[in-house]
């Protein structure tokens, strides 16, 4: 609903309304963005706006496998493991988080996989199946091995909990397609470490937060969301009397950013009384699609997913547990084969669907987690944290598929050839929903933050 619904226009001058706005943009232009918007007028700032330049990309869909899977066992195979197991060469003594022991063969078998032939560890049969629209960037790497810097990083692009989150980045610069849902959503059941840092809006306006959702039940989706003993015409009157009282409350302390965010939050919550119960009911899908996705939480996080960016959520984050699931120290044969077995049909089921809905050409989707493990050993069958070199992959969004991007060594211990920093993947994922990254600024503080700080170059060479 416009804001110039809310607001008695006597009450705020236009370069107030210019100056809540405020920051960001900078080398966009910010003043000229707006106009073009109608948030000179003072409307929704989660209104869409047009990227500066095409975009492959309209909507993101993050599969964080939260706690690290390892690279090795998955998507970047290597034969020297077998060669050299229970051995500890030169290539080998990097620094980890722990005391780790000798090289660590994998227990998994890879089988090169579509028309590409690349292969994929026998623990994704299904994901091996869609290989042909994923492209596997085998060189990331990261700042530290450590839970908690490493999430934030993949997150907000910096290891301390003060910055804004990718999903909060993309709907200050892009806004979101449908007003009556958030533009950002967070599927998760629980908290991860770290918790809501993880999907903040830092110093952004916290319009643009996310809205993390624990559990499926479209009836408990948001607490509290539909009011049982007033009409929606008695709500809106209700709700347009506290925004009034609340922006005469404003107009009196400038830069109240906090009670801004309130009620614009509440202008969100009374839309999505008309639409959020229905985008989160999975059972009014077709038994076909439901069994496409296969059973349980992370499947049904997956189709929730779809159905939010069919409906215009700009980011669905999906995690694929509470804690830290894929932290496998110990026993790395029997834990990621287990997680694999509850989320290798729900990732290529997603795939499929949305392709078949002719979605996935520009919906791009991110898989993998805040680092990797060790090819060395840790306790005899586990694996410790590794920032040095692992693999994620990205589908759809105008990204080449059936494909990989750079190398890590001959043990996969460290990125090697074409390294990509978590600094330079956050900049080809703005890149392709048509954003600049050292443009879209936010000023806070004194200077123009970004995403990606001041690092960050795309990787061209993935783009289709």
């Amino acid at each position: 609903m416009a804001m110039h619904e809310i607001f008695d226009q006597r009450m705020i001058r236009r370069r107030d309304v210019l100056k809540r706005a405020g920051g960001g943009f900078t080398s966009i232009g910010l003043a000229s963005i707006l106009a073009d918007q109608g948030l000179l007028a003072g409307e929704s700032p989660l209104l869409p706006k047009a990227p500066p330049f095409r975009p492959r990309a309209k909507r993101i869909i993050h599969l964080f496998m939260n706690g690290g899977p390892s690279q090795v066992d998955t998507f970047d195979p290597k034969p020297a493991l077998e060669k050299y197991h229970g051995q500890r060469p030169p290539g080998a003594e990097r620094k980890t988080e722990r005391r780790t022991g000798g090289l660590f063969k994998s227990p998994f078998q890879f089988k090169e996989s579509g028309q590409s032939g690349i292969p994929v560890s026998e623990i994704f049969p299904e994901v091996a199946k869609c290989i042909d629209d994923i492209c596997v960037i085998r060189s990331m790497h990261t700042d530290v091995p450590n839970h908690e810097p490493s999430l934030l990083m993949m997150n907000s692009g910096n290891s301390q909990p003060i910055r804004p989150s990718m999903g909060s980045w993309l709907c200050y610069g892009l806004g979101a397609e449908n007003q009556n849902l958030p533009g950002f959503v967070v599927l998760c059941p629980g908290k991860p470490v770290v918790g809501p840092q993880l999907w903040s809006n830092g110093f952004l306006p916290g319009i643009y937060q996310g809205c993390h959702i624990g559990k499926l039940d479209p009836k408990k989706i948001v607490d509290h969301i539909s009011n049982q003993h007033l009409t929606q015409g008695s709500q809106r009157q209700q709700l347009e009397l506290i925004n009034r009282l609340n922006s005469l409350h404003l107009d009196q302390r400038s830069g109240a950013d906090e009670l801004e965010s309130r009620i614009q939050s509440l202008e969100v919550a009374f839309r999505m009384q008309t639409e959020a119960q229905e985008a989160f009911d999975i059972s009014k899908e077709t038994q076909a699609t439901r069994a496409l996705y296969g059973e349980g939480q992370f499947a049904d996080s997956c189709l929730a997913a779809r159905r939010l960016v069919e409906r215009g959520v700009r980011m669905v984050q999906v995690y694929f547990g509470n804690g830290q699931p894929w932290d496998d120290h110990g026993n790395i044969e029997g834990g990621h084969r287990s997680k694999a077995q509850n989320s290798d049909q729900a990732i290529a089921g997603l795939l499929r669907d949305l392709k078949s809905r002719g979605l996935l050409e520009d919906t791009l989707v991110l898989w993998g987690g805040e680092f990797g493990r060790t090819p060395v050993s840790e306790g005899g069958s586990g694996r410790d944290h590794n920032h040095h070199g692992f693999s994620v992959w990205l589908a759809g969004g105008g990204v080449k598929g059936g494909m990989t991007y750079g190398s890590t060594d001959e043990f996969g211990f460290a990125a090697a050839e074409n390294k990509v920093h978590v600094h330079d993947l956050h900049a080809t994922i703005l890149h392709l929903m048509g954003i600049d990254h050292e443009k879209l600024t936010y000023r806070y503080s004194g200077r123009d933050f970004r995403l990606t700080d001041v690092h960050g170059k795309v990787v061209k060479e993935i783009i289709a």
